[in-house]
């Protein structure tokens, strides 16, 4: 017989770290709506906003460098208070397996620590999925531009990079929501991303996934598309799966994806029968293969 200590961990260790403002309300999100088997960290260079963070273990980084007063929309010294903290950094994702690096590009923390914390996470080993936002166009060309920036170093960090465009949002808002519903429907979002990867490790399914096998997806795969759709009603798998290949989330189609995570979730009477025909419209709209 086989006798394991409690304190022993035997299950995939999955930190999710959220950089800047944007990141950490994603993570203050994901901790409100209780995401499981998870630990969160909260990084800023804004000591003010950091203590509004509700992970477990907070980083304030680039103190020396900032005074802890943010980085003033700069990504330069976003990235330099990153580095000024590379061994706090490493420390608190020591012993991970999978990092999320969640954050919002287009301002000066997120957008120039983020790709540092993944380089970080990577060389620690652990499987790095980058779940970021791309601005609204209404906060303006510079942000825009700084994003731009931003995605392609954190591209080259992480093994996937998941990004949401946040002017997609506004086509499944109306006309009356305002700015802070907005930001909120787009920490949601993330929270989704992150959510419909860890739900697959760390809840028991019907069709177990294990963390090898989200890893064989997953590792160095490059960018990667993140679809949504919900449906109720008689023909719910198929509409919820027509609208998760149709998600205004996609930027482009997923015709000629190499690996699909499909995360099916539902009641309990939810039939062998709708999970085989949800699977079948989602592959037939990616790779052949």
């Amino acid at each position: 017989m086989l006798e394991f200590a409690n304190d022993d961990i035997l299950f995939a260790r999955i930190k999710v770290i959220g950089v800047g403002g944007g990141g950490n309300n994603a993570v203050n999100r994901m901790i409100s709506v209780g995401l499981q088997g998870v630990e969160f960290i909260g990084i800023n260079t804004d000591a003010q906003a950091l203590q509004m963070s509700r992970a477990a273990e907070k980083i304030q980084i680039g103190v020396k460098l900032t005074k802890g007063l943010g980085a003033g929309a700069n990504p330069e010294i976003g990235h330099n208070a990153a580095e000024e903290s590379r061994e706090e950094i490493a420390k608190s994702l020591m012993g991970a397996d999978m990092v999320f690096v969640a954050a919002g590009m287009g301002g000066g923390t997120g957008t120039g620590a983020a790709p540092v914390v993944a380089e970080i996470a990577k060389e620690l080993g652990a499987l790095t999925v980058g779940v970021v936002t791309r601005p609204f166009s209404f906060e303006g060309r510079k942000r825009a531009m700084q994003a731009e920036r931003g995605i392609m170093e954190l591209r080259e960090k992480v093994d996937t990079l998941i990004t949401i465009p946040n002017d997609r949002l506004l086509q499944v808002v109306d006309k009356h929501t305002t700015v802070q519903e907005a930001f909120k429907i787009a920490d949601d979002v993330l929270l989704q991303g992150v959510q419909g990867i860890s739900d697959l490790i760390t809840i028991p399914g019907l069709i177990n996934l294990d963390f090898a096998d989200v890893k064989t997806i997953m590792a160095e795969t490059g960018s990667a598309l993140m679809g949504i759709g919900q449906a109720s009603g008689e023909n719910r798998a198929a509409e919820a799966a027509r609208k998760a290949i149709s998600s205004p989330l996609l930027e482009t189609s997923i015709e000629g994806a190499k690996g699909l995570l499909l995360n099916i979730t539902g009641g309990s009477n939810l039939t062998l029968m709708e999970v085989n025909e949800a699977s079948e419209i989602i592959a037939e709209a990616a790779d052949q293969d």
